[in-house]
């Protein structure tokens, strides 16, 4: 990372979101707290990743520009919530093997919640890392779903009821449950139609008892009103919509649809 010093200092921020499949990436202006350029990039998987990011490097010289800041996040669902009083650095794998194939050789990492007590505990792509180190030599990095429950706990604050959020991406999905600013469950789940989307759901709203004629499920990310999962959905839940997040596209300088699509890069 740059030298932060207020002559050096160009206010602009770099965050990259990467998985398996391909990256985003946005350039804030930090001096007006606003978006100069957000963009998406597919990786095949028959390539390797390391490949395919010297490529987009190449291909996007955005990326080699000098920053003020740089923010990486992991966009995996090797991760678990831990509630602080219960959290040991030395006992990470152990937090992992429940809901994630965890192995002694894997390197695990946490990012601490503090406003809400809870540490999230997560396996970053190390090679992802790697070759980044090169490119910037430093950065910090998180695991994506620490700011997705952040926000969604930042915004279910002034809520009464309890809330549903789901964050639909290309081939998974994360239902994180709230009520007020507590964290009532979250999960991760593989789909790859519409059906399986919907079974999912209606099954975790069955799990936590809650009723489909009467709970708020806000559906966020890769998700408008015309999508198949959207349309199956709203046959099955009576109150579902998008999420409202026409503060953060007004504040941000970007339209709706992105800041629903680009909902945890635009808040990281």
């Amino acid at each position: 990372m740059s030298d932060t010093s207020i002559v050096s200092k160009n206010y602009k921020k770099l965050s990259l979101q990467i998985a398996l499949n391909g990256l985003s990436f946005c350039v804030f202006d930090t001096l007006n707290n606003s978006v100069r350029d957000i963009q998406e990039v597919k990786f095949n998987h028959t390539q390797s990743l390391e490949d395919q990011l010297w490529r987009t490097f190449v291909d996007y010289p955005q990326l080699t520009r000098t920053y003020d800041e740089i923010t990486v996040l992991h966009d995996n669902n090797l991760n678990t919530f831990v509630p602080k009083s219960l959290f040991e650095e030395d006992a990470m794998g152990s937090y992992l093997q429940y809901n994630t194939k965890v192995f002694e050789t894997d390197f695990f990492s946490y990012d601490e919640m503090e406003t809400y007590e809870m540490n999230n505990v997560h396996v970053p792509y190390v090679n992802v890392n790697n070759f980044l180190v090169d490119q910037f030599g430093s950065f910090d990095y998180k695991n994506v779903n620490s700011v997705l429950v952040t926000k969604l706990l930042d915004l279910s604050k002034n809520k009464i009821d309890k809330q549903v959020y789901v964050h639909l991406q290309e081939t998974h999905f994360e239902i994180v449950i709230t009520n007020q600013s507590k964290l009532l469950l979250y999960n991760s789940f593989e789909y790859k139609t519409p059906e399986d989307f919907v079974y999912y759901l209606l099954f975790t709203l069955e799990q936590l008892q809650l009723n489909p004629e009467t709970i708020q499920v806000n559906l966020l990310g890769k998700v408008s009103e015309n999508d198949a999962c959207f349309a199956i959905a709203y046959r099955y839940i009576r109150h579902i919509s998008l999420l409202d997040v026409s503060d953060a596209a007004f504040r941000l300088s970007v339209k709706n649809e992105e800041a629903l699509h680009y909902f945890t890069l635009l808040h990281s």
